[in-house]
């Protein structure tokens, strides 16, 4: 008998919305020991994913380019460097204030690699193990998109363990 995404996923899956803002996915992420949930909407269909790293992004500074004149008028000339910022010297509250009510929707990725129930076993792999390294859940969808189910990495690791034990 061969594994189906119906044998590794968990039914019970957390989600958010797109237009829950910010601060409350902040506080998903501080009660659930997930990096990531999917984003779904009214109808329950997988409308995107919200990761830890898309939140952190937030807290980077769009231009990290520090850009110097040199030389007096009309011989002015500039220098540019690449900065990075310590996070020591990024304002985390005021950051956080700033992007609270941002919606969801607006740092989503919307890319989302899913599968159906019956997707193979290799098919979930193929996706946690390819090339994109910020794949770690795979939301498992039925013929409409809606959410049935979620793989975690170590579902599949656990499924080949018991498989092998028992």
């Amino acid at each position: 008998m061969t594994l189906t995404a119906r044998d590794l996923m968990e039914p019970d899956v957390k989600t958010v919305s797109p237009d829950d803002d910010v601060a409350e996915v902040f506080k998903r992420f501080a009660r659930y020991e997930f990096s990531g949930f999917p984003v779904v909407d009214d109808d329950e269909r997988v409308v995107g994913v919200i990761t830890e790293s898309d939140l952190v992004d937030l807290f980077e500074p769009e231009d990290e380019t520090l850009w110097i004149p040199i030389g007096l008028p009309p011989f002015v000339d500039t220098l540019s460097y690449q900065i990075k910022r310590p996070w020591a010297d990024i304002d985390l509250g005021v950051d956080l204030i700033r992007n609270a009510d941002r919606p969801v929707s607006e740092v989503m990725s919307t890319d989302v690699a899913t599968v159906t129930p019956d997707a193979s076993v290799d098919a979930v792999l193929d996706l946690l193990v390819g090339d994109d390294p910020d794949i770690n859940r795979v939301p498992v969808v039925d013929e409409e998109g809606r959410i049935v189910g979620i793989i975690a990495r170590q579902d599949v690791i656990q499924a080949f363990r018991d498989r092998r034990l028992a």
